[in-house]
């Protein structure tokens, strides 16, 4: 009895060590559920993060983080954005 509870402690243990979970990567779906068509100031503006199109987002993602730490997801294809975008990679 003693040795049939410790094997079947080690099955147990070596089964569920072998059990992944799902992997939690951005890659899973798009990051912006809604996308904002409200004007950016770059003086607001904390950090600018561009996500190219993947198998699984079909879109360009451009998220800006403002200095109050709010993340807003923007219109790619908006004037104003375009705009915003070339401002911030002719300063940098």
């Amino acid at each position: 009895m003693y040795r049939t509870s410790i094997l079947l402690c080690c099955l147990i243990i070596l089964t569920l060590n072998g059990i992944q979970g799902i992997p939690l990567s951005r890659t899973i779906r798009c990051s912006c559920i809604k996308i904002s068509s409200r004007p950016v100031t770059p003086k607001s503006l904390d950090k600018l993060e561009i996500i190219p199109k993947s198998k699984s987002c079909e879109q360009v993602e451009v998220i800006a983080t403002m200095k109050n730490g709010e993340k807003i997801c923007l219109n790619p294809e908006s004037k104003a954005i375009k705009k915003l975008l070339k401002n911030v990679t002719k300063e940098r």
